[in-house]
């Protein structure tokens, strides 16, 4: 079969070739822990699940042909990604990182390996001088979220590419919100991509994994060793669930970002909103970035409430939405992140950075638009 371009063609074809012992045309699932060999160390490419299952090959196929990379890892989570590469440092290293990341990649790299001598330090401004006024003669490691999570911000991802590569780092990039439908931070010059599967490449609320991906053959090495060794590896079946779920990527993003932006739209005009985060509305800071390198806007839309106070009413009128972690999936979602996703954050940080108990996040789901902007409205009634 030629190479598949298109997205959609890729997300569907890329690395799911049909099964050669049976015809499948559907990607099996290989739930097998070890596999028979002809003769010790004489395989066909497969000895122990741990070390490589030809489902989650598939899935690592195509999530690298999707990302435009040479190489991906799946594992059993977005969490568990993040650390991968975080063992890529040693002690005494330095990582640059937005201080607005998820509340689970700021409390791996400030509670666990924070206690293993890496440091971090948290850069409170976007701008690619911010980053470099960041970076010290011990930086190994830049990373960032592009729109971050939870208030949407956008990084000029290859200009800081620029500024850590002159100073010897390496550039991870968070792709989870925009996903590589809308955009692809290898191209801009990140060393790897990492992604929470779990959220919008599965799509349906009922898998956890994580993915990095690179073009670099010796990060890919080290990567690949560190997966083998330390075991998260994601399973057979959810590698399949994730896998059938990026079939529709594509699809489900166009739906995704259409709902978002009438709903931006609609809160921006509503009496009870004191602000919108999204990045395709002409007020955002960061509008201008994102339309040089995202194809889109996402499917993610953050507001603040006038009332902080009447943030619990909210929450408690609010139908449709379901007040849960987790996004991406085809149900909407809400969530307070100052207690929830976000929790693992000092007070006085999140206070600082705006993550407020007046904040909500929005996980644009896939329902008609109108039902979405009457629930909405009810709740904020």
């Amino acid at each position: 079969m030629n190479k598949p371009n298109g997205f959609a063609t890729r997300a569907i074809h890329a690395g799911q070739e049909p099964d050669p012992a049976t015809g499948a045309t559907i990607t099996p699932i290989y739930a097998t822990s070890t596999f028979t060999q002809e003769a010790p160390g004489v395989h066909k490419g497969y000895e122990y699940s741990r070390t490589g299952n030809p489902t989650r090959a598939a899935l690592e196929a195509c999530l690298a042909a999707l990302e435009g990379g040479e190489y991906c890892l799946a594992f059993a989570s977005g969490s568990a990604a993040n650390a991968a590469v975080a063992h890529l440092l040693s002690p005494g290293d330095h990582v640059v990182a937005a201080a607005e990341v998820y509340g689970g990649t700021y409390r791996l790299f400030t509670e666990v390996f924070g206690h293993w001598g890496i440091g971090t330090t948290y850069v409170k401004g976007l701008e690619p001088a911010d980053f470099a006024a960041a970076l010290t003669d011990r930086t190994r490691l830049v990373w960032l979220e592009s729109p971050t999570n939870p208030l949407l911000n956008l990084v000029d991802i290859a200009a800081v590419a620029k500024i850590a590569h002159e100073a010897g780092a390496l550039v991870a990039v968070d792709n989870t919100f925009a996903t590589p439908y809308l955009q692809n931070p290898l191209a801009l010059g990140a060393d790897l991509v990492v992604h929470s599967a779990t959220k919008y490449l599965n799509g349906h609320s009922d898998a956890i994994g994580g993915a990095i991906v690179t073009s670099d053959p010796g990060l890919y090495r080290e990567l690949k060793f560190l997966q083998n060794a330390e075991g998260a590896t994601l399973s057979p079946f959810d590698s399949w669930l994730i896998l059938r779920g990026v079939k529709t990527l594509a699809a489900r993003m166009e739906i995704h970002q259409a709902n978002a932006a009438k709903v931006a739209a609609f809160l921006e005009g509503h009496p009870a909103v004191s602000r919108v985060l999204y990045p395709g509305l002409p007020s955002h800071p960061g509008h201008d970035t994102a339309r040089r390198q995202m194809r889109g806007w996402g499917g993610m839309v953050s507001f603040y409430l006038k009332n902080e106070a009447g943030a619990e009413q909210f929450f408690r009128g609010l139908r449709l939405f379901a007040v849960a972690e987790s996004l991406g999936g085809v149900e909407s979602l809400a969530c307070q992140p100052c207690t929830m996703t976000h929790a693992s954050y000092p007070e006085t940080m999140r206070r600082e950075l705006g993550i407020t108990p007046g904040l909500v996040r929005l996980s644009v789901g896939l329902e008609d638009g109108e039902d979405l902007l009457e629930a909405l409205d009810r709740a904020l009634e």
